[in-house]
């Protein structure tokens, strides 16, 4: 699974904490890790917590990205403004029993975590039991097991409810303020990574026209 980091403005400074809790997690795992940034609070390229929602949007439709790792102050922006787009189901975990029940009673492919309301001492070790919890015990399991079947229906239902209500992301991306959208993908480091692991060509045409 290629699971992609990535931070907004005001919570920049803590990218290098956070990556590493999560590389040392699921990279023995056998998970690859990328991280988007941002990586300083000083980058060039300032994201905004809705610039987050379009990112990782644009990751996951095109199959760079299988999941992504995100938050805010609270989490809460974050996972608003994934949840505000087709083909992401971002949910707000707090802590290891949130990071698992996620996993296997929503099955989704996001998610978006406080990285300043309660971050203190013994931050790093929250991140890391999450990161075990997210992604150590597979996904879809259903929890408790006797809730397994009408879990996984109610979640094939979700998928269906989504679909009807939802466009096609790259005409929401286009509906969009351009410069917003052209913000979230002007990371120092965007087009190295998205480009070569992109597995929609009309989405990466679409990219390219904002990076000229």
């Amino acid at each position: 699974m290629k699971i992609a980091l990535i931070n907004e403005n005001s919570q920049a400074a803590k990218n290098g904490i956070i990556l590493a809790a999560l590389k040392k997690v699921v990279e023995p795992m056998g998970h690859e890790v990328v991280n988007y940034g941002m990586y300083a609070a000083d980058d060039a390229a300032q994201l905004t917590y809705v610039q987050n929602g379009i990112l990782a949007a644009i990751l996951l439709n095109s199959g760079a990205a299988d999941y992504v790792i995100t938050g805010c102050g609270t989490g809460e922006g974050a996972m608003l403004a994934l949840n505000s787009f087709p083909g992401v189901i971002c949910g707000h975990v707090e802590d290891p029993v949130d990071a698992y029940t996620f996993a296997h009673v929503n099955d989704g492919n996001a998610v978006a975590l406080p990285f300043a309301k309660g971050f203190g001492w013994g931050g790093e070790l929250n991140l890391e039991y999450i990161f075990e919890k997210l992604f150590g015990f597979g996904h879809g399991q259903g929890y408790p097991k006797e809730r397994r079947e009408p879990e996984q229906r109610n979640k094939i239902i979700l998928d269906g409810v989504r679909a009807n209500n939802f466009k096609p992301l790259i005409d929401c991306l286009k509906d969009l303020d351009p410069a917003l959208v052209k913000g979230a993908v002007a990371g120092e480091h965007f087009s190295e990574l998205f480009f070569p692991a992109c597995k929609d060509q009309e989405l990466a045409d679409y990219v390219k026209t904002l990076l000229d």
